[in-house]
């Protein structure tokens, strides 16, 4: 049993029990988070939406909010003494997925 939904525009596909990472979410941990757009969903038969699958949602638990790891940004221009170095961490989202 699977699901595919979107969220933070990107695409997951998860099935039950599953953690995933996805855009920071507004809640708190523990708070419960719903899914609504979902593509695609696989029970007993496979039901593709067109383009969503009518009365589908996945539900999780949001396990923890969190900073990813820093990405360094550089720029520089040679022969002109330039150079700025920057960082940035995007905030994320930890979701148990409980049911599809």
């Amino acid at each position: 049993m699977y699901a595919i939904f979107r969220v933070g525009g990107k695409q997951y596909k998860v099935s039950p029990g599953d953690v995933i990472r996805v855009e920071k979410l507004p809640g708190n941990e523990g708070s419960q988070v719903e899914f609504n757009h979902v593509f695609a969903v696989r029970k007993e038969g496979l039901r593709v939406g067109a383009p969503l699958v009518e009365g589908a949602k996945v539900t999780g638990v949001i396990l923890r909010n969190g900073r990813a790891r820093k990405v360094r940004v550089l720029k520089y221009k040679r022969k002109k003494q330039y150079r700025r170095t920057i960082g940035h961490r995007q905030p994320f989202s930890e979701v148990l997925i409980k049911e599809v």
